[in-house]
């Protein structure tokens, strides 16, 4: 690389950065008061780049006195899968029953058994102030292709207390449609604010 910002650091830096570094960020991220959170969209393929920008993100902030919570989707995950069996029984299941109907089940498990949005609500601030608490909700792509994040967002409605980013790996489609890692049939109904 020659220096040069990606559109996403870009967008990191110059648009995300400095509204999150407001003494009160939740306004300009949703015109929701029940859903202060907002998508901040990247290509799949810049999975590990954005990992680190995150991380430099992060550091950023609590240089100005802003607490970040990191949610790893890809650990509520594991979490909700673990609650029901060990994993080796999972890739045993794969391996007996075809990748599809492990989709299935492991959809259910994150719907109504031990249901994702709860694993994620339990792991936002203790005490959140949302004058100093931001959550980043990352490797979401870990949930495709068993679950939506779409889904996720309208549940979280009302739990979620401080600016909130989930980092959604996809394309946009039309002004305000997302296609999950690029692949998934686009998402036109998202009310989030998408970065």
């Amino acid at each position: 690389r020659d220096g040069r910002m990606t559109d996403t650091e870009d967008r990191i830096k110059h648009v995300l950065e400095p509204l999150l570094g407001q003494p009160d960020p939740r306004e300009r991220l949703s015109a929701y008061h029940d859903m202060p959170y907002a998508l901040f969209r990247y290509d799949p393929a810049e999975e590990f780049a954005l990992r680190k920008e995150i991380t430099l993100l992060e550091t950023r902030l609590g240089q100005k006195g802003k607490r970040i919570v990191r949610i790893s989707l890809a650990g509520c995950l594991d979490q909700s899968m673990r609650s029901q069996r060990p994993i080796e029984e999972w890739i045993a299941a794969e391996r007996e029953q075809g990748i599809e109907s492990v989709v299935e089940t492991v959809h259910a498990v994150l719907a109504e058994y031990s249901p994702l949005v709860d694993i994620v609500a339990s792991r936002m601030p203790e005490e959140p102030d949302p004058f100093r608490d931001i959550v980043f909700i990352s490797r979401t792509g870990a949930l495709f292709p068993m679950y939506r994040t779409f889904s996720l967002l309208e549940q979280l409605k009302g739990r979620v207390h401080v600016p909130t980013i989930l980092f959604y790996p996809g394309d946009l489609d039309g002004p305000a449609g997302l296609r999950y890692m690029g692949v998934c049939e686009a998402e036109h109904n998202y009310r989030p604010k998408i970065f």
